[in-house]
């Protein structure tokens, strides 16, 4: 497993603090939101520095009844080669239903929703992460995700269901603690009972991020900061394993550099307490064994060099001082190395490496013990279609009532259902206002509204630019917006982006629309 240290996940609006904050080991980037050909400046400089990118893809709907699309699968397997990723990450979650396995027209739900824990959803999940796994030039690590809302009918924990995963897939875990938190506020679900029943030693990372509470629901919002129970969710994780890494998270309202910085040294602090934690705990274990001192592991020296630096971070960020360098893996591997060959001139005999201990004999100050991987997944049989269709007929069902406005399947909580299709709704406004944000210039205070009138009843059927532009046009024709010289600009913006030949996008051409439009009266 890539030991990858402590990151954030990058986003262009704090592209500039991240590159100057102090300890950041990697990054995540929305896979979705980077061209190969084009990869941003301030990224390409992070590269150069030796920071590791591992791309996060969003769009996969692994866990949807339709196999994943080649082309999505391809374009995420560029996004690796050209970062040079050690790995890339997903969902389990499906984003999209209809299509041919139900006859109906495919409608996108803008975000991640939550796959049934049954056994037809796992079969079917696992097969497409097999599809993936075998399309993908590195490994794949999927996250378990937040909902507000829960399946009637299931037949597994969510630790039961991830666990089966690995022994069926072999695929790696990326653990987010703010979604553990987020279910057990929403869903009533025990965060520690799903950290015991999943495999540990498949966490390839772990997500942490803030949210909010409102109206006993609570929202995994990534714009808010981190509180103190998803930090005590990582510190329940921190003392079962060492994960490899751990990424900060967060996509609206950014703080300031110093605010993020403190984050990171909270976050820090916790998994070097886990780290400490498992050292004394193992200690007084062997001590009681052996009856005598024995001597630190390669294991142990590297970890324990982490976890001494981690708290130093965490002190200078209290303090003001100064933060030390970080400690990447290479540094780690290094201090393990000195151990292992301090250890063979003692001994005379070759040590285990620090991250694979003999299976007889447990480092001494190694965390509880993890449920080993299994060496490789046995083939399995094609899904039938019939499961794939059922599942189809039910992911169908919820998404159109989420965003069609179609009678709730039975069994789900009608009012966490109106809850769910209203995160929707506003998901998908703040996204056309990034995606087009002349929209809510034109539109002004109007345009949440406007938009929220729009989307009752009107599934996204397409990309985030056809939604826009259908909004324009849903507008336009119910003669919308009423100031007239707003209505002249959206029209403008509307001739200039759709039909099968828009217009020129030039300077000059853009220059002179601009002069017509101010001519006869508009703005």
């Amino acid at each position: 497993m890539v030991r990858l240290g402590t990151g954030i996940g990058w986003r262009p609006e704090i592209a500039d603090d991240i590159a100057r904050l102090p300890g950041i080991d990697w990054v995540e980037v929305v896979a979705e939101n980077i061209c190969p050909d084009h990869v941003p400046d301030a990224l390409r400089l992070l590269r150069e520095r030796g920071t590791t990118v591992v791309p996060h893809g969003v769009s996969l709907g692994l866990g949807g009844a339709e196999r994943p699309e080649p082309g999505r699968l391809r374009a995420l397997a560029e996004r690796a080669e050209a970062l040079g990723s050690p790995l890339v990450t997903e969902h389990i979650a499906f984003v999209r239903a209809g299509g041919p396995l139900t006859a109906s027209p495919s409608i996108e739900a803008g975000h991640l929703l939550p796959v049934p824990r049954t056994r037809d959803a796992l079969d079917v999940l696992c097969e497409n992460v097999r599809i993936a796994q075998d399309a993908l030039p590195v490994p794949l690590a999927v996250e378990n995700i937040a909902a507000l809302i829960s399946w009637p009918g299931e037949e597994m924990t969510e630790g039961q269901f991830l666990a089966e995963l690995v022994e069926r897939t072999g695929v790696r875990l990326l653990i987010d603690v703010a979604n553990l938190h987020t279910n057990h506020v929403n869903r009533g679900e025990d965060p520690a009972k799903a950290l015991d029943e999943l495999p540990t030693s498949a966490i390839a990372y772990v997500h942490v991020a803030g949210g909010v509470e409102k109206d006993g629901v609570w929202h995994d919002s990534h714009a808010h900061p981190v509180t103190q129970p998803v930090l005590d969710v990582l510190a329940e994780l921190c003392a079962r394993t060492a994960p490899p890494g751990v990424l900060l998270e967060r996509d609206e309202d950014f703080p300031a550099a110093g605010e993020l910085a403190g984050e990171l040294a909270a976050i820090r602090a916790v998994t070097a307490a886990g780290a400490a934690g498992a050292a004394e705990a193992g200690m007084a274990t062997a001590g009681t064994a052996a009856g005598s001192a024995k001597p630190v592991t390669a294991a142990g020296a590297a970890e324990a060099a982490t976890a001494a630096r981690a708290a130093e971070a965490a002190t200078a960020a209290r303090t003001g001082d100064e933060a030390p360098a970080p400690v990447r893996a290479s540094a780690a591997a290094d201090e393990a190395d000195k151990a292992d060959e301090a250890d063979k001139a003692r001994t005379g005999a070759d040590v285990p490496a620090a991250d694979a201990p003999a299976a007889d004999a447990p480092a001494a100050d190694a965390p509880a013990p993890e449920t080993p991987l299994p060496d490789a997944p046995l083939p399995e049989a094609p899904v039938p279609d019939a499961v794939r269709e059922r599942l189809a007929l039910a992911q169908t069902a919820l998404l159109s009532a989420l965003v069609g406005g179609t009678p709730p399947p039975e069994g789900f909580d009608r009012r966490r259902l109106r809850v769910q299709s209203a995160a929707l709704t506003a998901k998908r406004a703040s996204v056309i206002a990034k995606v087009a944000p002349e929209l809510p210039e034109i539109l002004g205070t109007g345009y949440r509204p406007a938009f929220a009138r729009y989307a009752e009843g009107r599934p996204m059927t397409g990309g985030y630019r056809r939604d826009a532009l259908s909004f324009a046009e849903h507008l336009l024709a119910d003669g919308r917006p009423d100031d007239s010289a707003a209505r002249r600009r959206l029209t403008l913006w509307w001739q200039e982006r759709s039909g099968p030949a828009p217009l020129p996008s030039h300077p000059a051409a853009r220059f002179a629309r601009r002069v017509r439009l101010a001519l006869s009266g508009g703005r």
